[in-house]
């Protein structure tokens, strides 16, 4: 059994949030002590691996929660579980993509600097051909112009 400071730890979590989850719902039959003080055990925990894994996939608390209620119902909702975790995967796959092509851009830019500060001016760099690129840098410059 954990404290809410040590689980406040564990996850880089405030405490506030981990109350604010409780009284959301989110947790299923969280313990108490005899004077009220929250308990968490070990699916406590794996809960909130979960839930903070779905909130960074875009998840809003509302529907996390209606997920939880979905997991206390038992065998039944395997299929809309199974169907929000796809959806939730084609979420986080097309915010990778955008990231990638954010990270390419950065690439670029890094590329595009470096090559100005070596001649200290822009114009050589600002006026080269796609080909004349890096391999590397080209595709860069590619994804982020599609």
């Amino acid at each position: 059994m954990y404290s809410i400071g040590e689980v406040s730890k564990m996850f880089n979590l405030p405490i506030s949030t981990l109350r604010y989850y409780d009284i959301q719902g989110l947790f299923i039959n969280i313990e108490r002590d005899e004077t009220g003080i929250r308990r968490f055990n070990d699916k406590t925990i794996e809960a909130i691996r979960l839930i903070e894994c779905l909130k960074k996939s875009g998840m809003q608390i509302k529907d996390i929660k209606e997920f939880m209620k979905w997991c206390s119902m038992g065998n039944k909702t395997f299929n809309i579980r199974k169907e929000m975790f796809i959806k939730q995967k084609e979420n986080v796959e097309k915010q990778i993509e955008e990231l990638e092509k954010t990270l390419d851009m950065i690439k670029y830019k890094c590329w595009y600097y470096d090559e100005a500060i070596k001649d200290n001016s822009e114009e050589r760099v600002k006026n080269i051909r796609l080909q004349d690129m890096p391999q590397e840098i080209r595709t860069a410059y590619e994804n982020t112009h599609k």
